[in-house]
């Protein structure tokens, strides 16, 4: 007879089906995929991580602490902060920021529409055309800004007033005045960004597929209508780029308004002085590196807000 006490038989658990030869092949081609990516992406990363990353939170670190370069740096929480927000020049300094980005980014934009727009149209001779606006933009800053100033010297050293006095209109003090520094020096930054900006739109443009404009013209849309319905819409992804691109380097104005300011770099009563001279002046002339670190956090929280805002209001409805 059977022993009733032994445990009754339990059949085994039925295994997991392997996976088809063709999944695990396609597993190891993704996984060898993903690491061939990220060995070449490895080094850029590690680059970009030592030389815009960490420079970026030590600059954070900085602006709490008091250093002159001689000693430690002193922690000090947010003196600097409440010491820069109570300096009359600080607040002098960011309405001249702004005005150069109020000024010269909308001004620059349509300008480099118009051009592009224009050249676009030009068969005879547009590769010249385009080579000569795009060749301020590869002029050294330094070297451009100091042949603007030599334009806009007093008579009968500066061309413009030159000019103008035979003319018989009185000598325009355009370096000198604190009305019309900041106009004159914002033109000169217009004018030497003008060529990439028209090189950008011009390669929107041509993205367009010419059957839109034929389709348009056949239904009967003039050229104003097409402009306003298909070519600005069309080049919203173009725009957007340009404004981010022209606000940022407005922002960062700062070889223009060192060069060509009279005297001291700041123009006249400071009014030319943007925030980036401001932190240059500060860390080297006055070797207040915590100081002007701070000021660096307040013009990256600036630039960052900016971008930010222009993204969403620009973004696709």
């Amino acid at each position: 007879m059977a022993d009733a006490s032994a445990a009754p038989h339990t059949p085994p658990a039925p295994r997991a089906p392997e996976p088809a030869p063709t999944a695990r092949r396609g597993l190891r081609m993704r996984t060898k995929r993903l690491l061939w990516v990220w060995s070449f992406l490895a080094l850029p990363v590690l680059f970009y991580s030592v030389i815009r990353f960490y420079p970026t939170i030590e600059a954070f670190w900085l602006s709490l602490t008091n250093w002159d370069l001689l000693s430690d740096p002193e922690y000090i929480g947010l003196e600097n902060y409440r010491r820069l927000f109570a300096d009359p020049l600080f607040w002098q300094v960011f309405g001249n920021t702004f005005k150069y980005l109020l000024i010269g980014t909308p001004v620059s934009l349509v300008l480099a529409f118009t051009i592009a727009y224009f050249l676009d149209r030009i068969r005879f001779g547009h590769t010249f055309l385009r080579a000569l606006y795009f060749l301020p933009f590869i002029t050294t800053a330094s070297a451009m800004a100091w042949v603007w100033r030599w334009f806009y010297q007093p008579a009968p050293t500066g061309i413009i007033n030159n000019a103008l006095g035979q003319l018989g209109i009185s000598p325009i003090p355009f370096l000198k005045s604190t009305e019309l520094a900041l106009p004159s020096i914002t033109f000169t930054a217009i004018w030497a960004g003008l060529g990439f900006q028209i090189i950008i739109f011009m390669a929107g443009l041509r993205a367009i597929p010419s059957t839109y404009y034929e389709a348009a013209r056949i239904d009967g849309l003039n050229e104003r209508q097409i402009l306003r319905k298909i070519t600005l819409p069309l080049l919203k992804p173009t725009t957007v780029f340009l404004v981010v691109f022209s606000s940022i380097g407005f922002l960062r104005i700062f070889d223009q308004v060192f060069n060509m300011s009279s005297i001291d770099p700041g123009g006249p009563l400071n009014s030319t002085k943007p925030l980036v001279l401001m932190i240059y002046q500060t860390a080297f002339s006055s070797y207040e590196m915590g100081y002007a670190a701070a000021q660096t956090t307040v013009l990256f929280s600036i630039l960052l807000v900016i971008s930010l805002v222009q993204l969403w209001l620009m973004r696709d409805r």
